[in-house]
C-alpha cells in the first residue's frame, strides 16, 4: 500500500475509533512514536509500546464529546492531519484539544508518528 492508501486507511479507522486496531494492522513493529518535548511518553519505540500508550490514553477518557479529523496531506513518504477532541478526562476534566500529527510510510507501514498540540 502507497503512503496514500496508509493515510486514507488511517483515517477511516480513526474516525470509526478503532485506533488500537489501526496500530496493529498500519504500523511497523519498530514505529517511533514523538510527543511534545517534555511530555509524558516523549519517545516511545516498538508497536507494542505504542499500543499501550494508546491504550493508556483512551482509557484515561471517560467521555469524548465531539471530535474530528482532517483529511490527510500526502507528501512523498510522509502524511498529515489535524485532529480536534473535546473530552472530558477521568481525572482531569473536559478540555478541548488540538493537534496536528505527521507520519511516515516505509514499505506500506506507518514507522514514525509525531504530534504537535
Amino acid at each position: 500500500m502507497n503512503t496514500w492508501g496508509v493515510a486514507k486507511k488511517w483515517k477511516e479507522m480513526c474516525e470509526k475509533g478503532n485506533n488500537l486496531d489501526c496500530i496493529n494492522e498500519l504500523y511497523a513493529d519498530n514505529v517511533v512514536s514523538r510527543e511534545m518535548p517534555g511530555m509524558p511518553g516523549e519517545v516511545i519505540t516498538g508497536k507494542q509500546n505504542v499500543w499501550q500508550k494508546s491504550k493508556e490514553w483512551i482509557d484515561s477518557v471517560e467521555d469524548i464529546h465531539a471530535s474530528s479529523i482532517s483529511n490527510p496531506l500526502v507528501a512523498g513518504n510522509f502524511f498529515t492531519a489535524k485532529m480536534d477532541f473535546d473530552c472530558t478526562f477521568k481525572n482531569g476534566g473536559r478540555q478541548q484539544l488540538q493537534e496536528v500529527c505527521v507520519y511516515e510510510v516505509i514499505e506500506g507501514k506507518i514507522t514514525s508518528e509525531q504530534y504537535f498540540y
